[in-house]
């Protein structure tokens, strides 16, 4: 296991270290991808945190200008706002788009 955590932390400094040289356009298109990934996968990593079974049932993305989606179905009007709160603490998140239903 820390074997898998030190690869991922090295890999995630290789990203970052590379983010900083990126001149080329499919470079900056790469690097997007890798910001939005990481963005997603705090907004998930704390929605799943909640352990709140309708929070991890709500569908996450990142644009690359940093403006995350949500969509799904939530249970009530508390959850899909709990969810929109938490996407907006979200460091590197620009603006948060909430398309969760609530299930009838």
């Amino acid at each position: 296991m820390k074997q898998i955590v030190i690869a991922s932390m090295l890999a995630a400094g290789v990203i970052c270290g590379s983010m900083a040289v990126a001149e080329e356009p499919e470079a900056a298109n790469e690097t997007h991808h890798v910001k939005n990934a990481m963005i997603t996968a705090k907004v998930k990593s704390k929605l799943a945190a909640k352990h709140l079974t309708s929070l991890t049932n709500i569908k996450v993305d990142t644009d690359d200008n940093g403006v995350v989606w949500l969509s799904g179905k939530a249970p009530n009007k508390d959850a899909v706002d709990m969810a929109t709160m938490i996407a907006k603490d979200t460091e590197g998140v620009t603006s948060v788009h909430n398309d969760v239903a609530v299930q009838p």
